[in-house]
């Protein structure tokens, strides 16, 4: 009898593994984005449409794609009283809500005050905007929200996955 190397099952689980890689490890890297502008201040408003275009064509998109995984995997495993399961949704909903009413709007308008600031400064120094600056730490502290329950959701995942 033939046995497959490969269940279609574990193809999912692939592409659910990768859509959390590619969705949310560019997040990980806005810290690096924050010292760049530090330094380079007439690139922010660059930076911060290349950050919502990230949000709009990447990790929106990349939700869909965890959640259809993750339901496909919970059905197919008869998984949905365990608890990592119920976290997962939960983060995804979570997530996606902060991602889309915040991050993405905000990024936008980020890129717009970073742009008047840059412009306002001629060739002198540039100097932020408090509305800029208020607007970057609320949301760099949503961004460290959301990468913190990634982090924590997949330690939940791997932690199911070793038992």
């Amino acid at each position: 009898m033939l046995v497959p190397a490969a269940h279609f099952s574990d193809a999912i689980l692939a592409i659910h593994i990768l859509a959390v890689v590619i969705t949310f490890g560019v997040t990980f890297t806005y810290p690096v984005f924050a010292l760049v502008g530090n330094r380079e201040r007439r690139s922010m408003p660059t930076l911060h449409r290349i950050q919502h275009r990230i949000s709009r064509f990447v990790i929106n998109p990349g939700l869909a794609v965890i959640l259809l995984a993750g339901i496909y995997l919970a059905s197919d495993e008869h998984q949905w009283g365990h608890f990592f399961v119920q976290w997962g949704i939960g983060a995804v909903i979570v997530l996606g809500a902060l991602e889309g009413a915040v991050v993405v709007r905000g990024e936008a308008r980020l890129a717009e005050l970073a742009e008047r600031d840059v412009a306002a400064a001629g060739a002198g120094e540039v100097v932020w905007g408090e509305d800029y600056r208020a607007l970057l730490r609320r949301i760099g502290g949503v961004g460290a929200l959301l990468d913190l329950i990634v982090v924590v959701t997949v330690f939940f995942m791997a932690f199911h996955l070793g038992s």
